[in-house]
């Protein structure tokens, strides 16, 4: 079963917006199966086979949940941040405006969706296969 020490290592190396599908595929690698982020102080849950789980430290300070969810104003967000106009947290502090709780990458579907504090899917979209 992987580590945190495992998942610290690939993401240093490739957790950035250029480099998703192969830190995606890096995590598929070692076993995991998806990943719960959670914008609120953005620790991740990272579930393997039979419920294995490790769960990631929070990385910034608590931001607030918007109770009202906007995927639009999600996706705006995300399209920024892709482009490269914003950063991590500025992207994050953006999510959680438009009421996103949590992301999740599904490592066997490939997919990665955001979902509101009721589990609404706001948006999905293909991990990009490069």
């Amino acid at each position: 079963m992987f580590t945190l020490e495992q998942l610290n290592d690939i993401h240093d190396r490739l957790g950035t917006m250029e480099g998703f599908s192969q830190y995606v595929r890096a995590l598929q690698g070692l076993g995991v199966e998806k990943y719960d982020s959670y914008l609120a102080d953005g620790h991740s849950e990272f579930w393997g086979k039979d419920g294995y789980k490790v769960v990631s430290l929070s990385v910034h300070d608590t931001l607030p949940i918007c109770d009202v969810s906007d995927g639009e104003k999600a996706q705006e967000h995300l399209d920024l941040h892709n482009q490269g106009k914003t950063s991590y947290l500025e992207m994050s502090k953006g999510l959680a405006d438009s009421g996103v709780e949590k992301w999740t990458v599904d490592t066997h579907t490939m997919t990665f969706a955001c979902y509101d504090k009721q589990g609404n899917e706001l948006l999905m979209e293909a991990v990009d296969s490069n």
